[in-house]
């Protein structure tokens, strides 16, 4: 969810799955997983608190598919409030639980040829008819990129990537991490650039990207 101009990203490692059949009630916290995702978010505050360090971005995310039996899913975009008709990061996400309780989001590229061809569902979060005939056959899975999360004593939700597996090429990184924490007014990411020699070479320094829900 860090703000960078190249696409990257959340989210896969194939673990045992809670299956359960179509119309059949999700496990509580993935409910709540789902419902405290979903909406509309802003880091407007940070950025007018600490304008050299954390940008004004806005994130939507909203779900899709809901009549399917393989976990929820949303469609996700993130934008700089100064272009939001021109999303940096467009992403479906895949949210499971396991048997042991873990939560998973995985994370998917749209199709397409390049960021400007997956600009044709830009603004799919308020005109969901963008996405009509999309599938997830479509999708193309980042491995390595899952967040895994489990729930708080406190009630929230928290994890990151595990290991290096999440590759990227962006100035200079080989892979890179992502922590977050989920909470139902708000989202707390972090997510850096690591060299060959474990050096951070992108993402902010000073701690995560706070976006706070908005009535969007």
């Amino acid at each position: 969810m860090e703000p960078q101009p190249a696409s990257r990203y959340l989210w896969i490692v194939l673990l045992s799955l809670v299956g359960s059949p179509a119309g059949a009630e999700e496990p509580p916290d993935l409910s709540t997983l789902l419902q405290w995702m979903s909406g509309s978010f802003s880091s407007e505050q940070q950025h007018h608190d600490d304008p050299e360090n954390f940008l004004d971005i806005r994130l939507r995310m909203i779900p899709i598919w809901q009549h399917r039996a393989d976990g929820c899913w949303l469609y996700v975009e993130q934008a700089r409030a100064e272009a939001q008709d021109r999303p940096y990061r467009q992403r479906v996400y895949q949210l499971l639980q396991h048997l042991n309780g873990e939560l998973e989001s995985r994370v998917y590229e749209l199709p397409g040829e390049g960021p400007r061809d997956v600009l044709r569902f830009a603004g799919a979060w308020r005109d969901p008819q963008k996405l009509d005939g999309l599938t997830p056959d479509q999708l193309k899975l980042r491995e390595g990129c899952s967040i895994l999360l489990t729930r708080t004593a406190d009630g929230h939700f928290e994890g990151g990537t595990r290991g290096k597996g999440c590759a990227s090429s962006l100035q200079g990184a080989v892979y890179t991490t992502s922590e977050v924490r989920i909470y139902a007014d708000r989202l707390i990411t972090w997510d850096r650039g690591w060299d060959e020699n474990d050096r951070q070479v992108w993402g902010a320094r000073k701690g995560g990207y706070v976006f706070v829900r908005t009535k969007e």
